[in-house]
């Protein structure tokens, strides 16, 4: 990485840390910093769990604690043990609350409107559209792609959205029953690989590979989610995948995927994979691909 481009994100963060008020200690004049008005932002009018709001803002347990006993001395939360589970614990917004979160929202909109306000129409619709492509761009950096258990609960959970997905795409529908559509033994270490792709700690993509032979493997299972789509997380997952099969000794990868699936069809061909003869008997493919690592 150059000098120039992380002074370049440096100035960028401090110009914005700056102009949205992160560093007053009286965010938006409401009498408490940024740290406990975003809280109170996300617990929103339906809630959240404190489990929830540690791993969607990244904050440790302590510094969390700290900031809910604060708004809860101010009155604006209630905390409450979970039936069933004492473990996990539940906050809420008060009406005094919910009233300061109405406030916030209104402040917001006028600090958003100061940065347009000054500004003529072309240059607003280039500074959102500025801020549109930060916003993906920073989301794409925040993806994590890690191996997983491929039976684990968001494995199960993203290859049952998927298979939902493909009987909702596929002509005549599809039946993960079928076949071994819904074998998922086969990805497991060490021969073969499952990896799951989170964003903010949820689980938003999955896919693997097994290997087919001493020197070959086939990709499986790639799919990510509707709200994770353009951030090319599909993309660095099919990259995991292909470094892992490296590091096993495979040479080939091979993958199979159905007519419908075009953006499918066009994110294998620009990474390099090849239209090839059928090589299984899968019922739902239409086109087979393979890639020599």
């Amino acid at each position: 990485m150059e000098e120039s481009q992380l002074e370049s994100v440096r100035r960028f963060n401090r110009l914005v840390t700056q102009r949205v008020g992160a560093l007053e200690m009286d965010y938006l004049r409401r009498g408490r910093p940024l740290a406990e008005a975003r809280l109170i932002f996300e617990i929103s009018r339906d809630g959240a769990e404190v489990r929830t709001l540690r791993g969607k803002l990244r904050l440790d347990s302590g510094y969390l604690s700290r900031l809910l006993r604060s708004l809860n001395a101010q009155g604006l939360i209630v905390v409450e043990k979970e039936t069933g589970d004492g473990r996990r614990r539940h906050v809420n917004l008060t009406r005094k609350g919910a009233a300061e979160r109405a406030a916030y929202d209104r402040l917001s909109d006028d600090l958003a409107a100061s940065m347009l306000e000054p500004l003529d129409a072309s240059d607003q619709r280039r500074l959102l559209t500025a801020m549109g492509e930060v916003e993906r761009l920073i989301r794409a950096a925040s993806v994590k792609v890690s191996a997983e258990p491929p039976d684990g609960d968001d494995s199960r959970l993203c290859l049952n959205a998927y298979f939902r997905e493909l009987a909702a795409r596929f002509e005549g529908g599809f039946d993960a029953s079928t076949g071994d559509h819904a074998h998922v033994d086969d990805m497991r270490a060490p021969s073969g690989l499952f990896v799951i792709a989170r964003l903010d700690g949820d689980a938003v993509g999955c896919g693997g590979f097994k290997r087919v032979d001493k020197g070959a493997g086939e990709i499986k299972r790639v799919w990510t989610a509707p709200s994770a789509r353009g951030l090319g997380v599909a993309r660095r997952m099919l990259r995991t995948l292909e470094a892992a099969a490296r590091e096993k000794g495979l040479r080939t990868l091979r993958l199979d995927t159905n007519r419908a699936l075009t953006e499918a069809h066009a994110l294998y061909r620009s990474e390099g994979y090849k239209e090839v003869a059928r090589f299984n008997d899968n019922p739902y493919a239409h086109h087979w691909f393979e890639k020599q690592l």
